[in-house]
C-alpha cells in the first residue's frame, strides 16, 4: 500500500489529509477517518493505514486546520472545543470529493469511522451526505449537543442517515454512556435505520488506542475491529468487477 499526505484547497486555509491506498489498480471501495481529539496522530494514521491493508482506500481529513496555536492560546479553548459543526460538515464533504475524484476509488462504496470525537463526526457526517453507504462510530460522544454556530446537535438529524451504521461502546465510557446509547438506539430506530451497536465489559473511552494504555483495552480492540471490516465488507463490499481496467491512484 502508498500512504501519504496531500492538501485539499478550501474556501480558507488549505486542509491536510492523510491517505493510504491499497496495492493494485482498483477501483477499491473507500473509508472517510475521522480523527479524535489529539489530530491525525500515529493512532489515527495506523487506523487509516489498517483499513488500506484491508483493501479500503482511506482517507483521514485534519479538522483542526482552521484552528492555530495562537487560537488556542488566546480562547484558552482545546482545538477540539473550538470546532464548528456546519464547517466540519464541509471538511467532510470536501473529503468526499477528494476521494470519488481518484480514478481507483469507486464513489459508489464510500463509508466512514471514527474514533472519540471522530465518531461524532461519523454520525453528523452519515446524517448530512448520503454519499456515505455504511458508517461505524467508535464511541463518540457529544452527539446529544450542537457545536460551534449550529443550532442542532447531530441526534436531531438522524433522519438524514441512508446508511446503516454500527457502534461501539465502552461498557464504563461517561461520554457515550450507557443512558447514551438508549437514547441513540431510540433515535435510529425511529427512523427505521438498520443499525448494530455493541458494548464492551469493561472497557472505557478510548479503548482501541494502545496509546492510551489508562483506557486501552485489548479484548475490545482485537474483537471490534473485525466486526468493523465485517461490517464494511457487508455494506461496501470489496470484489473488483470483471475486466475493470481503472488505473492506480498513483
Amino acid at each position: 500500500m502508498q500512504s501519504f499526505w496531500e492538501k485539499i484547497q478550501m474556501d480558507g486555509p488549505v486542509m491536510d489529509v492523510y491517505a493510504s491506498i491499497p496495492d493494485g489498480e482498483g477501483p477499491f471501495p473507500a473509508v472517510v477517518v475521522a480523527h479524535h481529539a489529539p489530530g491525525v496522530d500515529k493512532f489515527m494514521q495506523d487506523m487509516t493505514n489498517k483499513l488500506a491493508a484491508a483493501g479500503y482506500a482511506a482517507v483521514a481529513p485534519d479538522l483542526f486546520h482552521r484552528i492555530t496555536d495562537e487560537m488556542v492560546e488566546s480562547t484558552g479553548m482545546t482545538k477540539r472545543d473550538q470546532l464548528d459543526d456546519p464547517l466540519i460538515i464541509e471538511d467532510i464533504n470536501a473529503t468526499v470529493d477528494f476521494l470519488t475524484a481518484l480514478p481507483c476509488v469507486d464513489s459508489e462504496r464510500i463509508g466512514v469511522t471514527g474514533f472519540c470525537m471522530g465518531g461524532r463526526v461519523t454520525w453528523l457526517a452519515a446524517a448530512t451526505n448520503s454519499t456515505f453507504k455504511a458508517a461505524v462510530p467508535y464511541y463518540g460522544g457529544n452527539i446529544l449537543v450542537p457545536w460551534g454556530s449550529a443550532s442542532e446537535s447531530p441526534l436531531a438529524a438522524t433522519s438524514g442517515i441512508k446508511c446503516p451504521v454500527l457502534f461501539h461502546f465502552g461498557e464504563i465510557d461517561e461520554n457515550p454512556s450507557q443512558d447514551d446509547m438508549l437514547i441513540l438506539d431510540k433515535e435510529l430506530s425511529a427512523n427505521s435505520i438498520p443499525h448494530q451497536f455493541y458494548t464492551y465489559p469493561g472497557a472505557n473511552h478510548a479503548f482501541m488506542n494502545p496509546a492510551s494504555p489508562a483506557r486501552y483495552q485489548r479484548a475490545a480492540a482485537e474483537m471490534s475491529w473485525p466486526r468493523t471490516l465485517d461490517f464494511f465488507d457487508k455494506h461496501l463490499g470489496l470484489t473488483r468487477a470483471a475486466g475493470n481496467d481503472e488505473p492506480a491512484c498513483n
